[in-house]
């Protein structure tokens, strides 16, 4: 799978309840059986900027979208550069990055309540810092995601209702396409097994290490 000294950056995207998490454990599990050392991530962070994003979208604390948009922005840069666990630095030191949700969640998100390019140019600098090799979109019913949701846990976020998460889905797509240029993305049907969908994203992971020179 090419050799293990340069790192790389793996964003996995998907709406709520399609699986990131899960699969983001076994593909990491599996990277490391190959030799290769992982970091596993995910935004919104569990940092001070972080912790207030939660707090907001548990609505335990009001806000205004344009304020949420602007923070997951802020939190980003930090995820990248913190001196502690920065994206960047780790990716620099040979590592192989997961991370659950990157600015592309962002773009799906907000775009529901404000214009997807304002999302876009908040999150320029990000993208300068650091674009993904490869985005992986794991893609799944939101009629299915909610009932995950639902059969795991009681309380529920503000963009856990079915209406917003079948808006959120079609607006990954069309961030997808407005940059497609810029970005490598790969979609992947999420509504097989947990097996067929963690072999097919890591046979997509493999494409991205084997062009480790």
């Amino acid at each position: 799978m090419g050799n293990k000294t340069n790192g790389r950056f793996i964003v996995f995207e998907g709406i709520d309840g399609s699986g990131k998490s899960t699969q983001i454990k076994k593909i990491s599990k599996r990277l490391e059986a190959f030799g290769y050392k992982v970091y596993s991530t995910f935004e919104p962070t569990d940092g001070p900027v972080g912790s207030l994003i939660r707090q907001m979208l548990s609505g335990k604390v009001p806000t205004d979208q344009r304020t949420i948009a602007s923070l997951f922005a802020a939190d980003r840069t930090d995820h990248l550069v913190n001196k502690v666990s920065g994206i960047r630095h780790k990716v620099d030191q040979g590592e192989i990055v997961l991370c659950d949700r990157y600015y592309f969640s962002s773009y799906a998100y907000h775009a529901q309540y404000i214009d997807m390019k304002w999302v876009i140019h908040a999150n320029a600098l990000n993208a300068e810092i650091l674009r993904p090799d490869v985005t992986i979109f794991i893609d799944v019913d939101p009629d299915i995601c909610l009932e995950r949701i639902k059969n795991s846990r009681s309380n529920f976020e503000m963009y856990e209702k079915i209406d917003i998460m079948k808006k959120v889905r079609a607006s990954y797509f069309k961030a997808f396409d407005a940059l497609k240029d810029l970005e490598k993305i790969v979609i992947i049907d999420g509504n097989s097994t947990k097996g067929k969908v963690e072999d097919a994203i890591l046979n997509e992971v493999k494409k991205v290490l084997s062009e480790i020179k």
